[in-house]
């Protein structure tokens, strides 16, 4: 008869492959009878939308961010309602380019109807979005089918924010299976988009109101600008670019300010001037700041493993035929 240990190791192997079962099933070329145009119809959507707006960009890549943290990459982000993962405290009035992500859906139901899943959508957007910005491209994998509900409560506590430690956001990159090289690669997709003066305003004055910033590494040079930006009392959804003088160029720049102290999110400075990132996240950031190939290769290569966290495949979750909400 088998002991504990022995049936603990046999259900781990299960799980494992289960998960390798589910990850297999992403190809490269899932729609390549169903829907071969696929790729094509996306990309002309999205240069559409970069060129009416370059920061849509940044948006468009970070909705599917937001998606794979969490429910796995589901396009949970885009269901409506008040319970939805829209309205999430990390998402609401933040979120955006929707209207981008339905603009494409009917585009490609009007070329293959009911057959291609938002999820996949969002991860072909995403890539586009890098690549038009000046960075790497990668072969999207894909078969990833729609979730049929959001989670609120899990945006608000799965997505990194922008107050938190490394070890903190460490933590939350580890939950669903990514690691400290992910955790450096991917905050690089802050060279490119803008923050909200609620993500950073706590950095530009200490506790009285006063105009003498708290001690959190910026560049003085900053603050003044930053504090006018953003004054005590002020409109928090004001906004200013992540990386200043790249603000819309794809590039290794935003690593470069991190070592000067010019990193707008706290979260962000900390990968190089905190503690925690003596042994952990700052040498990432040297190699990024002087090597945008590596940073390029490792972008990449974290966007794949994040595209594969959790995906819905096979007869699970639906084909959604519009984004916004599940199939009546």
């Amino acid at each position: 008869m088998p002991n504990s240990s022995t049936i603990s190791f046999a259900w781990f192997i299960t799980i494992l492959m289960l998960c390798l079962v589910a990850n297999s099933q992403l190809t490269t070329n899932f729609y390549s009878n169903s829907c071969p145009n696929l790729l094509t119809i996306v990309r002309k959507q999205v240069i559409s939308a970069v060129k009416t707006e370059m920061r849509m960009a940044a948006s468009l890549l970070r909705l599917h961010f937001h998606d794979c943290f969490v429910n796995g990459c589901d396009a949970s982000v885009l269901l409506d309602g008040s319970d939805g993962e829209k309205t999430a405290l990390p998402n609401n009035n933040s979120a955006r380019g929707f209207e981008v992500i339905d603009a494409i859906k009917s585009a490609v139901e009007s070329s293959c109807s009911g057959v291609v899943s938002c999820a996949d959508i969002l991860a072909i957007v995403a890539r586009d979005s890098v690549f038009l910005s000046g960075g790497p491209s990668w072969k999207v994998l894909l078969g990833r089918r729609d979730g049929l509900v959001a989670n609120q409560s899990g945006a608000n506590t799965m997505l990194p924010a922008p107050f938190e430690s490394v070890d903190a956001i460490t933590l939350k990159f580890q939950a669903v299976g990514l690691n400290l090289t992910d955790v450096v690669s991917l905050s690089g997709a802050h060279t490119i988009g803008q923050a909200r003066c609620a993500s950073f305003g706590n950095r530009l004055f200490n506790f009285s109101g006063t105009n003498s910033p708290d001690s959190t590494l910026l560049d003085p040079t900053m603050v003044t600008g930053l504090q006018n930006l953003c004054p005590v009392n002020g409109d928090v959804d004001k906004t200013t670019p992540l990386d200043w003088n790249s603000t819309d160029l794809f590039d290794n720049h935003y690593f470069q300010n991190l070592i000067n102290g010019r990193g707008i999110l706290e979260s962000d400075q900390f990968l190089y001037s905190s503690d925690q990132a003596v042994s952990t996240t700052r040498s990432l950031v040297e190699i990024y700041s002087n090597n945008s190939k590596i940073f390029f290769n490792d972008f990449a290569n974290s966007m794949i493993k994040m595209g594969n966290i959790q995906p819905l495949t096979g007869s699970a979750g639906e084909i959604r035929r519009n984004c916004r909400v599940v199939n009546s």
